[in-house]
Parts: structure tokens; sequence; C-alpha cells
């Protein structure tokens, strides 16, 4: 009998699919169509838990069925990350005007990144401060226990580095293992790989200027393949988001949930003030916010349901550029950076809002002017790296509470809610790297105004 439940389900999703893929080809737009998407998902997850219930055989191999669906689609977009980073950044830097841009485009990237997961971290202090939260208010079970122990001894790895180290890893040593993106830092070690090759071919134009000549028609040539890979798979994006939203619904722990329903609460008002912050820094640099949110919707709602801003940054380099207008390169190097440094949601809020909840715990005031500069320079420092998909928070948590001298296993009693809090974290990130691209071409008087201000253009974001 479960076996007919099991076909029924996934039958269910194939007609869903089917509704979406009719509505492309009654040309609604991109955006309907994901939010469409998103709300279909929705209300189908939340039936699928309410007739079968969390845990279910049949729910969970149902979820297992419409993952081919979801989480295939975000490997298909982490296939591309790679090549697509490699290629984008080196092609920037070999067809910019002036080799000065790259430093100064680099400087003011890393500049927005780092200061924006800064004054994260001071919402996330203040978030808590403000609901009273405290990690001994919360009982701990044995999932949370086994979570505990489990960052306590991934701890070990973490303590053994130094600041000097850490910097250090983000230096490639083999290019190949961080194109299969093993370690935390892959992708800015694949960033710097492709700037060295980008630079090594504008010394090359200066002495051999036909070799060069070959080898800048060449990446763009595969540039152009990439940039046509990465439009094939942004279309499946409804799809997507369908099954990625379904699953996560349908398997949402709802006790769980009520329980540290305080903490959620504080999450989410954290993340939707930094958001404002965000779009108060679009107007403050002569922009008009409610364009800029329309325009970057569709791609946080893919990191909302994803939880992965590594696997985020084709949408977030093609809505840069065709959406709002962002230069090439700069696109190109804020997507990639912003899925590593300074991430306000896993790199910031997180980490300061857990401190805060765990200093009590050993006799520490967090409320102190030492406590909370302390901190802030920590999350600044340690915001470099952090890796850009599911699990990069935990990262950033183990580097911060252990700088701090606070217990790490403490943190373990959120795993209940990981999933719900971190799809807003990851959104957060996301628009923090598509921020910082558009305030970067802002600055560098490289922002297409007419394209930011296209309503249309939004719908032209993935060529569809």
């Amino acid at each position: 009998m479960d076996t007919f439940y099991i076909i029924l389900n996934v039958a269910v999703l194939v007609v869903l699919i089917g509704i979406l893929i009719r509505m492309q080809q009654k040309h609604y737009s991109f955006s309907k169509r994901v939010f469409a998407g998103l709300g279909i998902g929705i209300v189908v997850g939340a039936i699928l838990q309410a007739i079968y219930g969390t845990g279910s055989d049949v729910l969970t191999q149902t979820t297992e069925w419409y993952n081919i669906v979801g989480r295939g689609y975000v490997q298909l977009l982490m296939m591309i990350v790679v090549p697509l980073v490699m290629v984008s950044i080196i092609q920037s830097i070999i067809n910019l005007e002036k080799s000065s841009d790259l430093g100064k485009m680099s400087g003011w990237i890393i500049g927005f990144l780092v200061s924006t997961a800064m004054v994260a971290a001071l919402v996330g202090i203040g978030s808590a401060a403000v609901f009273d939260l405290n990690a001994s208010e919360i009982e701990a079970g044995q999932e949370e226990q086994d979570r505990g122990s489990m960052m306590e001894s991934r701890l070990g790895d973490v303590e053994d580095m130094s600041t000097p180290e850490k910097i250090l890893s983000f230096i490639p040593s083999n290019i190949f293992q961080d194109m299969t993106q093993d370690r935390p830092t892959s992708v800015i070690a694949i960033v710097i790989f492709s700037m060295i090759v980008g630079i090594a071919v504008l010394g090359l134009r200066r002495k051999k200027p036909e070799e060069a000549e070959r080898f800048t028609k060449g990446i763009n040539t595969i540039f152009a393949v990439v940039m046509r890979i990465v439009t094939l798979i942004l279309r499946l994006t409804p799809f997507g988001i369908l099954a990625l939203m379904a699953t996560t619904v349908a398997n949402t722990d709802i006790a769980g949930i009520i329980e540290l329903g305080k903490f959620v609460i504080a999450s989410y008002a954290a993340l939707i003030i930094m958001f404002i912050i965000h779009l108060v820094l679009v107007g403050v640099f002569g922009l008009n916010p409610m364009t800029y949110l329309k325009k970057v919707l569709p791609v946080l709602t893919f990191a909302f349901t994803s939880r992965s801003s590594a696997g985020t940054i084709p949408l977030n380099i093609q809505a840069q550029k065709n959406a709002l207008g962002v230069d090439q390169g700069i696109a190109n190097m804020s997507a990639s950076f912003g899925a590593t440094i300074g991430q306000n949601g896993c790199a910031g809020i997180y980490p300061a809002m857990l401190a805060v909840m765990i200093a009590p715990s050993v006799g520490i005031d967090p409320l102190t002017p030492g406590f909370i500069l302390q901190l802030i320079l920590i999350i600044g420092i340690s915001s470099f790296g952090v890796a850009g998909v599911g699990g990069g928070a935990t990262f950033a948590a183990l580097i911060v509470l252990s700088s701090m001298g606070l217990p790490v296993a403490l943190a373990g009693l959120l795993i209940s809610i990981e999933a719900l809090i971190d799809m807003g974290r990851t959104a957060l990130n996301v628009n923090d790297a598509m921020l910082t691209g558009t305030l970067t071409s802002r600055v560098m008087k490289k922002l297409n105004l007419k394209t930011f201000n296209d309503k249309t253009a939004i719908e032209q974001e993935t060529a569809l």
C-alpha cells in the first residue's frame, strides 16, 4: 500500500511540473513562475506532512524522489560553479581597460562584505539581548547532545589553526583539489588562481601580444559556452524551487520550532533588520531600494529554498549583470567572494547570537562594551572562508565561540530548527553579495543605471 501512495505523490509532482511548463509556454514571466513554484511547494509540503506525518516511511521515500528534482537542480548549479567562477574572473581581468581597476575592485568588494558582516554581528547581539536569549533555558535531548559532541570533535581542527594559518589556507596549493570544492576556502582559492591567470595574461600581452590574443579569444569562447550552460540550467529554477520547498516543509520539525520559537523569531527579526539595512544602503548610494528588491527577489527565493550560497552563484551573477546593470567583472567577483567572505547571516548574525546566548552559562556578561567589541572584531576577521554550502554557519560558530573562549557544545541545542533558520541566513548572505556588487559598481562609476531602472530587465535576467 505504501508503494501506491509514493507513486501517487510522485505523480502529483509530475503534474505540478507540467503546470509550470505550461506557464512557461504561455509566456508567464520568470519571476511569476519562480514564486508559483515556491507557493505550490509550500502547499504540497504542508499537505504531505499533514497526511503522512514527519518521519513516516511514505514521506521519507516520497521526499527522496522529490530530491531528484530539487537537490538534483542544486547539484547541476554546483557543477557549473567552478568553471563559471574560473572562466568569468579570468575573462573579466583580461578585458579590463585598466589593470589598476582590479585592485580597486577587490578592495571595495572585500570592504563592503566584511564591514556589513560586522554590522550584522551588532544586529545579532541586539536581537539576542532584546529577546533575552539564554542557552541554559533550552533542554538538551539525545540528538542535541550528539550534535554538541560533533561540534566539539570538529573544534580541534579549528583551534589548531592560527589566524596566519587560516589566511594561508586561502592560497591554493593544489588547484585541482579546490576544483572539487574539498575545502571551506576552495572558492576563494579558485578566485585567487583565476586572478593570477588573468594578471599573467595582461603581462603576456605586453611581451607576446599574439599569444595573449589567442588565449583571450579562447577564454571568450569558453565563457560564452559556460554562460549558455548556465542559462540552460537556470531554466529549471521554478521546478527546483517547487521540489525543494515541498521537501523542506514536509520534513519540518513543528515541535522543535514551537519549543525554540523565541530563538526562531529573534533570528528572523535580526535577518529582517539586516535586510532593511541593505536596502537603506542602496538608497544612501542614490538608487531606488524597491527597484533593487524586485530584481533580486527571484534569486533570494532560490537561495532561501536551496540553503546554498555557492549554488546560487550562477543566478547571482546573471541577475547582477542583466537585471541590476552591474559591471560584468564586478558581478563575477562579488558573487564569488560573497559565497565565502563576510556572509551576513552565517558568519555575522548567527555566531553573534550564539555568543550572547552562551556567555552567561560561563559567568560572562555579554553586554559589556569589551565583550561586544571583541566579538565584532573576531566576527569580522573570521568571516573569511565560511563555506558557501549548508553547514557554513556551524564552521563560523566554531571559530567565533572558540576564539571567545566559550563552550561550543551548547550550539548543538539548536539542531531541530537549524534548517529553518539557515534558509533565511542564506538569503541574507546572497543579498549581501548582490548588494556589494551593486554598490561597488556605483562607487567605481560602472553601474548601468539604464538597466538598473529598466523594470523589464528582471524578466530578461536568465535570457528565457
